[in-house]
């Protein structure tokens, strides 16, 4: 049965990875293969872990314990980004990430190549890299007219994106689900990972700051634009300070991460309800003001929350749960660390397998295989390499399949132009994390 369970597992994660080929929703095949591995547990009476990690057989009946705890643990992660994602949206919807844009004076490209990327470095440490991309390349359509310029400015956003989000526990889903484990402290992984993080965005952007494409300086004028509400850049403000307000919660409370979240999105939904009820907070612009005030900002904002992505890592996630509890991934580490006995190698491969296939049940993956304790310099190397690693293909992150999207990015364009650059960042990166950890443990 150990075979029938590794082939569904792997067709569900071929359907995953080819999902712009075959033209189905990735959560389609998550949630299926979820499904049937469990079912085939049950239907088989597979030995399966239990919580205490003890192997014995159970009815299906008795199966109903493992998979509410796996979901429980999955849950905690579903409810954090939903808390972050309804925040980020709230700010949205008073135009709040409008007021980023006033930071920008200078017409200079190599200029602007750095502001951009320091603006997505810290930004998606804070909303998350798939966020920071999209406000980002929003402003880069309004500030800069020649899409081949806009194409190089792009690609390098999704290079510092991702970069700034592998430092931060709210930076990338990869990094929250190793923080929500336990495998990472949020202080320790900044500790870390900060600096090859910046080495990451610094190397590529520094010698792109060298081509052609980002001499000289933008060619038309900025476009003016009347702010949508008053209190935009109030509600950035308070949006951006609640989500980091997170981090400190569960420092101080010891309660998940989630707990802290339904908080800071209760603060910020308090001041939106006041915000949008108070008379003339939205200006009257192409005569949607009026509509648009009548409706709750919470409730407009959740209505735009990406549910496939919730449901894509409710079934990914208790897919690579399932394998778990039957120890195929403690096995397959086994085998894994036999095979290349340098630890470093197999999480660098680790974060060259996240640019052709998804990070996160690679790392979900990863925290079934490795027994290191918390804030082990593996964990750390992980987040580092997952979170890094996609840069090297327009299709490896979130970041770079959004971009794809909405500046209709060709693969081999990114390939040749952007790739190499990802692939130079990444590698110094990880040579810094790796100097980095052995002065550490050395002091």
């Amino acid at each position: 049965m150990e075979s029938i369970i590794i082939i569904v597992f792997i067709v569900g994660y071929l359907a995953i990875t080819l999902e712009h080929n075959l033209k189905i929703d990735k959560l389609i095949p998550a949630l299926a293969m979820m499904a049937l591995l469990w079912a085939i547990i049950a239907l088989t009476h597979m030995p399966v872990f239990e919580v205490n990690a003890e192997l014995r057989e159970l009815e299906p009946s008795h199966i109903d314990d493992i998979l509410l705890h796996h979901l429980g643990k999955t849950a905690e992660i579903l409810v954090f980004l939903l808390g972050a994602m309804t925040i980020v949206e709230i700010i949205d919807y008073f135009d709040g990430f409008a007021t980023i844009k006033g930071f920008i004076k200078t017409r200079s490209k190599k200029k602007l190549l750095w502001l951009f990327s320091i603006l997505a470095f810290i930004l998606s440490a804070i909303i998350d890299n798939l966020t920071a991309t999209i406000v980002l390349i929003t402003i880069l359509q309004k500030v800069i007219k020649d899409r081949e310029t806009r194409l190089w400015f792009a690609g390098m956003v999704i290079i510092a994106a991702n970069a700034g989000g592998a430092w931060s526990p709210i930076g990338d889903v990869t990094t929250t689900m190793l923080w929500i484990a336990n495998k990472v402290s949020a202080l320790q992984l900044v500790e870390h990972v900060f600096l090859p993080s910046v080495v990451c965005m610094v190397v590529p952007t520094f010698i792109a700051s060298r081509f052609k494409a980002f001499q000289g300086n933008i060619e038309g004028e900025f476009e003016e634009e009347i702010p949508k509400s008053k209190f935009g850049s109030n509600m950035l403000y308070l949006g951006l300070g609640a989500i980091v307000f997170v981090p400190f919660f569960k420092t101080i409370t010891h309660l998940p991460p989630y707990v802290g979240m339904m908080l800071s999105l209760a603060i910020v939904a308090t001041f939106a309800e006041i915000y949008s009820s108070t008379k003339f907070s939205l200006s009257n612009v192409d005569g949607e003001s009026d509509a648009h005030a009548q409706h709750s900002p919470v409730h407009a904002s959740l209505s735009k929350i990406e549910l496939p992505s919730i449901l894509f890592f409710l079934g990914i996630l208790l897919a690579v749960a399932a394998l778990e509890s039957l120890g195929m991934l403690f096995h397959f580490a086994e085998g894994l660390n036999s095979a290349i006995p340098n630890t470093d190698i197999v999480v660098m491969l680790l974060g060259v397998g996240s640019a052709v296939i998804d990070n996160v049940p690679l790392v979900a993956a990863s925290i079934g295989m490795f027994s290191q304790g918390m804030d082990s310099p593996l964990w750390h190397f992980i987040a580092y390499s997952a979170g890094t690693g996609g840069s090297m293909l327009i299709i490896g992150s979130a970041a770079g399949v959004v971009a794809m999207g909405m500046e209709k990015i060709d693969f081999f364009w990114y390939l040749k132009k952007i790739a190499w650059l990802a692939l130079v960042g990444f590698l110094a990166g990880a040579v810094a994390f790796i100097l980095l950890r052995d002065l550490i443990l050395n002091a």
